[in-house]
């Protein structure tokens, strides 16, 4: 009998023969909040991430790349629609603001391409009674939580299969039974392998390490008394699990992550398709501030800033790929580039064309070549009346780089702040009052990127039964 390998590098071969190139799979893994200096890759030396660091091995490295926001929703709008922040539909961060139907995702291109699509983990773009929920922006199943609100729980009652809720067996009543990361992580791996035979999109916007700070005991075991443990966790949202161990929580949280990269790395080589998948991974914004992991772990490097900020440390973003034969084992690259430019790369990998969007494609440079510069890299985040679903009026949180030179407009209506990334990348030194000319620069960057964002009103939340 015919396994599942040999069946589908057949059909493989039996494509190439009749002069048709198969279609290359593209799998995109994000992990939530995990910041750039939580990798063993980018120097990371208390957590174990041998598999994460294998895509680096194999594939290649980057050093300048940068996720779409500083936060999830905004992050993860501007990932699916190739769009920046001063463009993108959904720029705040409540966790059911939609995107719109006029907007046209990653998977919508892929999937007019001929491809499988699927999300499995955390979507923040669409509620299930919205036109933003995954299966009507081009995705053929989704698996996870679709508010990210009911993402900050780890042993929920429900998850959702598209629109239908999924009960969790063991997870009623306060019950911890099935952990939700494993099953969302099971689901994805049984979409690899049902459509290893035609091409397809898999999106694996996994939930950990963000909090709640929790993960099965055998993830924590291995890391007891290896390092001197912080204060007791005491968590600052209702019901969140209380950890008298949070250092060990949050290395298992990050090894559980690995672990199951190791687990569709797997997957693609056991079904003979791995040479014809490229692989990303990358994190959707800079690692939270946390008394446990900011200094001991040291989770964004050596950059200033956390998750919610435009410092380096919370928009600078591990960046990962690996495609067998035709990236460069090992290499590594300061191309800057970041969420904006995946519409236009995954568009270039399968073959068709891309609509506008404010992204460049950087499959030249994971060729081993080179591809047209950013003038600037922007980002924003304004602020927002979750009651009225109004903005305000006034100049936003602001990001901006160019080329060595980065602004960031620290506070709404604040003063610009000049750094020079080449000689001061942890942005000790603001350059401002020396450098008018810049100051300058990046204020017409700063008004020339940014468009003044529609309403957005969260739809009604429901009640989401936790751990």
């Amino acid at each position: 009998m015919m396994t599942r390998r040999e069946f589908t590098g057949g059909a493989l071969a039996a494509a190439q023969a009749f002069g048709q190139t198969p279609k290359p799979n593209i799998v995109w893994i994000m992990a939530d909040d995990l910041g750039i200096g939580d990798l063993g890759c980018y120097g990371q030396k208390h957590i174990r991430t041998p598999n994460i660091d294998r895509i680096a091995t194999e594939g290649m490295q980057f050093s300048d790349a940068y996720s779409g926001c500083t936060v999830c929703a905004p992050s993860r709008s501007v990932l699916m629609t190739g769009m920046h922040m001063g463009h993108t539909s959904v720029r705040s961060n409540p966790g059911g603001v939609p995107i719109l139907p006029s907007d046209i995702t990653v998977a919508e291109v892929l999937k007019k391409a001929g491809y499988a699509t699927g999300c499995y983990g955390k979507w923040g773009l669409g509620d299930v009674n919205t036109g933003g929920a995954p299966w009507k922006k081009g995705f053929d199943e989704f698996y996870g939580y679709l508010h990210q609100v009911h993402a900050h729980w780890f042993y929920p009652e429900f998850l959702f299969h598209n629109e239908r809720k999924d009960m969790l067996p063991g997870n009623t009543n306060g019950k911890r039974t099935t952990y939700s990361h494993d099953k969302i992580a099971e689901k994805g791996l049984a979409f690899i392998r049902r459509n290893a035979g035609r091409p397809f999109f898999c999106y694996l916007p996994f939930t950990i390490p963000h909090l709640e700070l929790l993960v099965p005991e055998d993830d924590m075991k291995s890391y007891r008394g290896k390092f001197p443990e912080g204060e007791p966790y005491d968590p600052p949202r209702k019901h969140y699990a209380t950890q008298k161990e949070p250092r060990v929580a949050y290395a298992g949280m990050v090894s559980r992550l690995d672990r199951t990269v190791g687990q569709v790395m797997a997957l693609l080589k056991e079904l003979n398709i791995d040479n014809n998948t490229i692989v990303f991974f990358t994190s959707d914004n800079g690692g939270a501030t946390r008394l446990w992991g900011e200094e001991f772990f040291a989770s964004n490097g050596p950059f200033r800033g956390h998750k919610q900020n435009f410092y380096e440390g919370g928009i600078r973003a591990p960046m990962l790929a690996r495609w067998p034969g035709k990236i460069k084992p090992g290499s590594k690259s300061s191309h800057m580039w970041y969420f904006t430019d995946f519409l236009a790369t995954a568009a270039e990998i399968a073959g068709v064309p891309a609509h506008k969007t404010d992204g460049i494609s950087v499959l030249p440079v994971l060729r081993g070549g080179k591809t047209r510069e950013h003038e600037y890299l922007y980002w924003e985040l304004p602020r927002h009346d979750a009651a009225t679903g109004e903005f305000r009026k006034e100049k936003p949180m602001q990001a901006a780089r160019k080329g060595q030179w980065k602004a960031v407009r620290p506070k709404p209506d604040g003063p610009i702040e000049i750094y020079n990334l080449k000689d001061d990348p942890s942005e000790s030194k603001d350059l401002a009052a020396s450098r008018a000319d810049m100051v300058k620069e990046f204020e017409r960057i700063f008004t020339e990127a940014h468009v003044h964002p529609r309403p957005q009103k969260n739809p009604p939340q429901m009640e989401f039964p936790h751990s």
